[in-house]
């Protein structure tokens, strides 16, 4: 109880802004890419320009949404989200930086959310940036791969599944232009759209204090506004259950799942 009590008196009275990350949705069932048991199901990361520039790679990854997408559409909010949202909503925190795509803050009650990698229920043409809902997508899929389906697939940390054979697999077209079809999220190898960036980072700077939750900050995406904090000298605190690399940054660290330390927190910030 000494991190808890140590992390509300830090916090306390302060403008916080979170940065979360996977820690805060593998509690909802989404498995993350450096958590528990990631080597078990080692694989490698749709990369954005294979994806851009090959027909079979966005076959291979529309193969394996079509498996995946369900568990990310039926994920619940977990405590963890739900504590964000009750602390936003007392005014504990003045909004979240979120490395996430599967929008599960917003569906906790989280109002004033940043989504730095976008978000996978949405796709976007890649050519006249028209934009569809994923589940249009799915079921177009469903359509055109009646049989797809059969078998044991391993759901991946990407909205995705392990798959490898597709041939003959069928994925829909944007209905305006006839171009290709990416989710709206930011793959391997993409940028974070700089409009994106400049409202995290104006976040950060309005705010006392940086709580960093369920992220191992391997990604610069997100360690940047950790760096931010410290050159803005803000006391930095860290929920996670391994090593982070904002650890140095950090005055206090909480080694504990973000479903059981956030509303632990939250208590003791909002009663």
């Amino acid at each position: 109880m000494g991190e808890q009590r140590e992390m509300a008196e830090l916090l306390q009275g302060k403008r916080v802004v979170v940065l979360a990350g996977a820690g805060c949705s593998t509690e909802s069932g989404i498995p993350d890419y450096r958590g528990e048991g990631t080597a078990r199901r080692a694989r490698s990361p749709m990369q954005f320009q294979e994806f851009k520039t090959s027909p079979k790679a966005r076959a291979r990854y529309w193969s394996r949404s079509l498996i995946g997408w369900p568990k990310v559409a039926s994920a619940s909010p977990n405590p963890g989200h739900i504590a964000l949202a009750t602390l936003e909503k007392n005014g504990a925190i003045i909004g979240t930086i979120t490395q996430n795509v599967d929008g599960l803050h917003q569906r906790a009650g989280s109002q004033s959310v940043v989504e730095l990698h976008g978000r996978l229920s949405e796709v976007v043409c890649m050519g006249c940036q028209s934009a569809a809902p994923r589940q249009w997508v799915q079921d177009k899929m469903l359509e055109g791969n009646p049989d797809f389906q059969q078998g044991a697939f391993q759901v991946a940390p990407d909205g995705d599944a392990d798959i490898d054979d597709i041939e003959g697999f069928q994925y829909p077209s944007c209905t305006e232009c006839s171009g290709a079809l990416k989710p709206n999220v930011v793959f391997f190898g993409e940028c974070v759209p700089r409009p994106v960036v400049e409202t995290a980072r104006n976040m950060v700077n309005g705010a006392d204090a940086l709580l960093v939750v369920g992220t191992s900050l391997a990604v610069y995406s997100g360690f940047r506004f950790v760096r931010q904090a410290a050159e803005r000298k803000i006391p930095i605190a860290t929920i996670n259950l391994r090593p982070s690399r904002g650890d140095e940054f950090s005055s206090v660290i909480w080694r504990e799942k973000t479903g059981v330390a956030l509303p632990r927190l939250t208590n003791s910030l909002v009663g």
